[in-house]
């Protein structure tokens, strides 16, 4: 081997690792070594094959390519003997076009530190593990701890055993002020009332704290702080996204995870619910409306993609938002090829893939959906509306039966012969109207009859074909799928007028044209088309109607006065062709003009109705093939429905599985993900931080979790429990580890800035909707009423002008009480959310988030200090406040007290006064600027108003407080 490091260098780092200075702890495969093997080896050496260099697998310790396994003259890793191992010679070579990882990688090479851990490792028998993320959990006894008094449940337990291994120890608890402001927000989302915290304060009974987390759980907020964790975990949007980015109604989605959490629904059921609700025996309303989880992807607007490539995003989709958030995965990057990492096929993803491709939706958009909704959906009526709903139904049926008896009034044999017997017609083009037509007709055409649908069709050159068709109507297709016909009716009401139907084709030289005299009134409105051509059809003696196509729309005009001659021109028995026409006309009029009516009316009533969209089968599954390269054009193996290899298989079934068959596999006592993934999560709502960091990813790019066996107990826990997590949060808020002070070190916070330890409460600062929740709650502002549509809060103007494609183009706020509701219900348009809370770190919601980053940038300073609506709260909280408070001490103590819930000392509350004097006499010597701060009180003394802009901007710079935006 060339490159080696000298032999005399190599075994001084084995006496350095064989030595006192190795850690007295045995290294663990999966915390130690693992972890360095995914992020510098795996790339070339792990699981996927078509990257794999030297026929070396790093991710396994047998087999031909298993690292364990003797090559010719040489161990890659020689267990017992890190001197004759050649991954330590690599790894620590001196040459850099011989060291590991390759230069050509763009991964740094090893540390010190690191090779020493690897060295250790192989000394000690060089021991490999199966992942800790795809075992079943194990409950482990935790250590026995010196210091049993600190531990008050067993999750102390756990922490206190990996403290004192640590040789740490824990902080003290926090006092009342500090406990009930960090509980109240962490469960509710908002802050403790002045009221509240004073009653907990009285309260000198040893289990105060525990009522006190009782009654935050049984408040309505809990349900709505713990629903916009959850939104962003499934990308809860308003908006379809993408470049339209439609209006998209999911408010009753919204609404029932509200209420799940509220009324605790088994968590193994809330699962359930959103991933085959819709498949339950009799799906109860709620389950039907839980099934839109599936339906909360993006949609590709019609024009910017094709069908197959819009339907195949949509389920691609589907994939990773159940990946991320129930397996805790990255099962998307097996979309094209094996996983790189994390032992995922591409096989395994399609088999996933299967489960969802079978909705029976459309796979696209060409328009703002009405009222927001694409089917399927339901309308959520109450038995009232329910019975107006019957209503329309019978009036619709009872026009239907109508339009079938004048449908039949073409096929009359006793008074009259057959439609169109045996009539002639010829194209005649004409050059002034040659202009709008791409296609020239000049082919004499034949006319005839068919008996039973008096289906007329003329047959032209180049596979051009017209019809005239009194019974279908639909979506035509050929068998290349070379040619795509999107049927649309146009219709112009008058005399004598007949409707058109324009068409789209995709092919050139191959278009249809089909006219249906009686036709629903929803269908018979001026359509988009893309086909530019045009004819007219002369019914009746002297009387015409030119349709003809624009680049972009169809439109009717009457041929009163030319220069529009027929380019299609029926003859035959005068009398016969102008009566039917006649007969049709008249009925087609009258009967769409009842039609309009009904549907204006229905629709009308259906405005402000609730409606849900949901989930539903196929009652055929769609065949479901692997695509080579995630290309939806290049279809390779089918594949059946599935579930991953590398974890616990399906129970053996008949027939297909199903969703349902996926959820309840999710929720099986030996699933390893589903239930250590949930916990991780509510640990992370309430410390910041999960047990594992990467709350995202449990694969092999994952971190080590920080305390692996007290995450295992929870979800044993959790599991055992039925699934209760309102019991579960509970457990882990009632714990000493939760109720520690934030304050630390310097020292202490460099050595874990991240709290990791669980040596001290945790500290970090507040979400964006969390921040504006509490700056209206102070104010007193705060709409706390719940559910229904989403809000419009005031933005700064054109920002989605500057993103929009289609309508509405401009933001108009709400106004009134609504947009004082909380940022839950606030309107989440995907392609521009709102601005207050993405400059506080928040999602864009297109895609599964199951952690939001926290970043401090100037940006957050200013929009804190600048933002109309929460400059707006601190004149209504000093307002308040004077009218509430005697004198400034009082005043003072006041605001201080129900922005951070703590009472200022004496020093700070001198800065106060000092303070708010110097703003008094700021604004005496500018008493414009104090009233145009003040605009609201016009019938108030210009000294009334100084007072209220100096506190005002007192309050407003209490806000911006450290202690008002970090959660401690």
């Amino acid at each position: 081997m060339k490159g080696h490091p000298n032999k005399y260098t190599l075994a001084l780092i084995g006496l350095f690792v064989a030595g006192n200075l190795v850690s007295a702890e045995k290294a663990h495969f999966n915390r130690d070594i693992r972890p360095i093997l995914s992020d510098r080896c795996f790339q070339c050496h792990g699981p996927h094959a078509e990257d794999r260099k030297g026929d070396l697998r790093l991710d396994i310790p047998d087999g031909s390519e298993g690292a364990l396994t003797q090559r010719e003259d040489y161990f890659v890793i020689k267990p017992g003997d890190p001197d004759e191992s050649e991954l330590i010679w690599r790894i620590s070579d001196d040459f850099e076009e011989d060291r590991m990882p390759p230069l050509e990688a763009h991964k740094p090479a090893l540390s010190e530190e690191e090779i020493a851990v690897f060295k250790q490792w192989i000394l000690e028998g060089a021991e490999y593990q199966d992942y800790w993320a795809y075992i079943p959990p194990e409950i482990s006894e935790p250590a026995e701890v010196k210091d049993e008094s600190w531990t008050h449940n067993t999750v102390d337990h756990y922490v206190m055993a990996s403290l004192e291994k640590e040789g740490l120890q824990p902080k003290a608890e926090a006092d009342k002020r500090t406990l009930i402001r960090r509980v109240t927000f962490d469960l509710t989302g908002l802050p403790p009332a002045v009221d509240e915290i004073q009653d907990f304060i009285k309260d000198t009974r040893p289990d105060s704290y525990a009522k006190l987390v009782d009654r935050l759980l049984a408040d309505n907020s809990y349900g709505e702080h713990m629903t916009r964790y959850w939104a962003d975990l499934v990308r809860l949007g308003d908006t379809n996204g993408m470049h339209k980015d439609f209006h998209r109604e999911f408010s009753p989605l919204r609404d029932w995870i509200i209420r799940s959490f509220n009324d605790n629904l088994p968590f193994d059921e809330f699962i359930k619910y959103q991933l085959a609700g819709d498949l339950f025996e009799n799906p109860s309303r709620e389950q039907l409306i839980a099934s839109g989880f599936n339906r909360l992807h993006m949609i590709i607007d019609k024009g910017t993609a094709q069908p197959a490539e819009s339907l195949h995003k949509n389920v691609s989709d589907r994939v990773e938002a159940f990946g991320t958030a129930f397996l805790g995965l990255t099962v998307q990057c097996a979309q094209c090829h094996d996983h790189k990492y994390d032992p995922i096929t591409q096989r395994d993803y399609y088999q996933l893939y299967a489960f969802f491709n079978n909705f029976v939706g459309a796979p696209e958009t060409v328009r703002a959906p009405e009222r927001g909704l694409q089917p399927p959906f339901i309308n959520l009526t109450t038995p009232s509306e329910d019975g107006v709903l019957a209503t329309f139904g019978a009036e619709q049926h009872a026009l239907d039966i109508e339009r079938e008896a004048a449908q039949r009034i073409q096929n009359l044999e006793d008074d009259y012969p057959k439609v169109f017997d045996k009539v002639q017609a010829s194209w005649i083009w004409d050059e002034d109207a040659s202009d709008v037509a791409d296609t020239e007709f000049k082919t004499s055409l034949a006319l005839s009859s068919l008996p039973d649908s008096v289906l007329a069709r003329f047959a032209g050159k180049s596979n051009t074909e017209v019809w005239i068709n009194g019974t279908s109507l639909g979506t035509a297709y050929s068998e290349d799928q070379s040619l795509v016909v999107d049927v649309r009716n146009l219709l112009r009401f008058g005399k004598n007028e007949i409707i058109a139907v324009s068409t789209r084709a995709e092919a050139e030289e191959k278009e249809s044209v089909y006219i249906r005299p009686l036709t629903p009134a929803q269908l018979a409105r001026r359509e988009l088309a893309k086909v530019g051509f045009s004819f007219i059809l002369e019914y009746d003696q002297g009387e015409s109607v030119a349709v003809f196509s624009s680049d972009s729309d169809w439109l009717v005009r009457k041929n009163e006065s030319a220069p529009w001659r027929p380019a299609v021109e029926i003859t035959g028995p005068d009398h016969t062709s102008a009566w039917m026409t006649k007969v049709r006309t008249n009925t087609i009029i009258q009967f769409v003009k009842r039609q309009e009516d009904l549907e204006n009316r229905k629709r009308k009533f259906l405005k402000d109705i609730p409606a849900a969209m949901i989930m539903a089968e196929m009652n055929h599954p769609r065949e479901t093939r692997m695509l080579i390269g995630g290309d939806y054009e290049n279809p390779g193996n089918r594949v059946e429905r599935n579930t991953p290899a590398f974890l616990p298989s399906l129970p053996d079934k008949e027939g297909s599985y199903t969703r349902m068959d996926l959820a309840e596999w999710l929720v099986t006592l030996d699933h390893p993900l589903t239930a250590r993934i949930a916990v991780n999560r509510f640990w992370q709502n309430l410390f910041g931080v999960g047990l594992v960091k990467t709350s995202e990813d449990f694969g092999l790019q994952g971190e080590w979790p920080s305390h692996p066996e007290l995450l295992d107990y929870l979800a044993i826990r959790f599991r055992d429990s039925g699934w209760d997590v309102k019991q579960l949060i509970r457990e882990i808020v009632l714990s000493k580890t939760y109720k520690q002070i934030s304050d630390a070190t310097l020292e202490e916070f460099k050595a874990d800035p991240d709290n990791r330890k669980l040596a001290r409460g945790s500290r970090y600062r507040m979400d964006a909707e969390m921040i504006r929740d509490q700056i209206l709650a102070v104010s007193g502002q705060l709409n706390r009423s719940m559910y229904g549509k989403s809000v419009k809060p005031p933005q700064p103007p054109g920002l989605w002008r500057m993103v929009s494609m289609a309508h509405p183009f401009s933001f108009v706020a709400d106004e009134g009480e609504k947009i004082y509701r909380r940022s839950l219900y606030t309107y989440w348009r995907r392609g521009m959310p709102p601005p207050q809370m993405t400059l506080m770190n928040a999602p864009s919601r297109e895609f599964c988030v199951a952690r939001r980053e926290r970043t401090n940038t100037p940006l957050q300073a200013l929009l804190l200090m600048n933002e109309e609506e929460y400059f707006k709260a601190a004149k209504v909280t000093s307002m308040n406040a004077l009218e509430e408070t005697n004198g400034a001490d009082a005043g003072l103590k006041h605001i201080y007290e129900i922005i951070t819930s703590h009472l200022p000392g004496a020093d700070r509350l001198n800065l106060m006064k000092e303070t708010l004097a110097d703003f008094k006499k700021y604004y005496e010597g500018k008493p414009e600027l104090a009233k145009s701060m003040t605009s609201g009180m016009k019938d108030s003394s210009i000294s009334e108003r100084v007072e209220v802009a100096a506190w005002t901007m007192v309050t407003h710079g209490l806000l911006n407080l450290e202690l008002a935006k970090v959660r401690r």
